[in-house]
């Protein structure tokens, strides 16, 4: 399967997000310092629905 993750955090960086602190297990939290939105990243994401699900929560279109 895929791993998601490394292009999903590039897609962020991208648009303005930043790594701003470690969640559970392992996932990470990044924020968008402009609007102070806050999405939770999981460190295996496998599925592209859950990557496109953490971009809707960006509010960023669907790239997967």
């Amino acid at each position: 399967m895929t791993d998601f993750t490394p292009a999903l955090k590039k897609l962020l960086r991208l648009n303005g997000f930043a790594f701003w602190r470690s969640g559970r297990g392992d996932h990470e939290i990044w924020r968008q310092d402009e609007t102070g939105l806050k999405v939770v990243v999981d460190n295996a994401i496998k599925s592209r629905h859950t990557a496109n699900g953490v971009l809707k929560q960006a509010k960023l279109p669907k790239a997967f």
